[in-house]
């Protein structure tokens, strides 16, 4: 799994996008419409941010803000790291551990093509992967006695 392409892990249905002046509500609304838990902020058809549940948390709900008043550019991630659709998904995951973040939008020629979350590594493929890991770990425990 960790070598698929992440183009291949998108979920197009999980793909929102928003303007700078969508409201928190608003963005909150459709996230939970599409069981997702990011937005991406375009505007003249350019990314220019990211707005995800954590930002909602901490950054507004935390802070006592009204998220009916609150406009996602406020509180939005600007210029967020991205992705090219045929980086691999282990390439993924190691971005976002190191930058401590859990989604990270696929960028082609300047064109938003996706969105790739941490939580695509919790699917049936994962049961298989930690398993061909731990097979593979006991050989090499056999191999060094």
């Amino acid at each position: 799994m960790l070598d698929l392409p992440i183009k291949s892990l998108m979920e197009p249905e999980k793909l929102i996008l928003v303007s700078p002046t969508t409201t928190v509500s608003e963005a909150a609304r459709l996230m939970a419409s599409r069981n997702c838990g990011a937005v991406l902020v375009i505007d003249n058809q350019k990314l220019v941010g990211i707005f995800t549940e954590r930002d909602a948390v901490f950054r507004v709900i935390a802070k006592g803000h009204d998220a009916a008043q609150v406009l996602i550019h406020e509180v939005m991630t600007p210029s967020p790291a991205t992705l090219a659709p045929g980086r691999s998904y282990g390439h993924a995951l190691f971005l976002m551990h190191e930058k401590g973040f859990r989604h990270v939008p696929v960028v082609d020629n300047d064109r938003v093509v996706g969105i790739i979350a941490a939580r695509n590594a919790m699917d049936p493929q994962l049961e298989d992967f930690v398993s061909e890991a731990r097979r593979r770990e006991h050989y090499r425990e056999i191999g060094t006695k």
